[in-house]
């Protein structure tokens, strides 16, 4: 079943400039990870610092392999660098018949 993955991020005020090009390169990775179906990038329209990842998984078990991925030396990026605080990860299914 897919899985929607939402990551919301608080940027640094002083990262705006620099962070365009660390979510992509981060995104770049993200995309080309097995299982990976689609990823938007969402920006705040009051607040450019708050920004939004919305990722679609081809199953939860995709998403776990590519978050232990993010987690290990080989997976690591630069995304921390640009943030303010730790990243929120929620996690959806589609509500069938609803």
């Amino acid at each position: 079943m897919a899985i929607t993955a939402i990551l919301d991020l608080q940027l640094k005020p002083e990262s705006l400039e620099t962070a365009p090009a660390v979510l992509h390169a981060t995104l770049t990775d993200t995309r080309a990870f097995p299982g990976c179906l689609g990823v938007t990038v969402l920006i705040d329209s009051d607040d450019p610092a708050h920004v939004v990842v919305y990722e679609s998984w081809e199953s939860i078990e995709h998403d776990r392999a590519y978050r232990a991925w993010r987690a290990s030396a080989e997976g690591a990026s630069a995304l921390g660098s640009v943030l303010a605080a730790g990243p929120k990860l929620s996690l959806y299914t589609v509500a069938d018949g609803v």
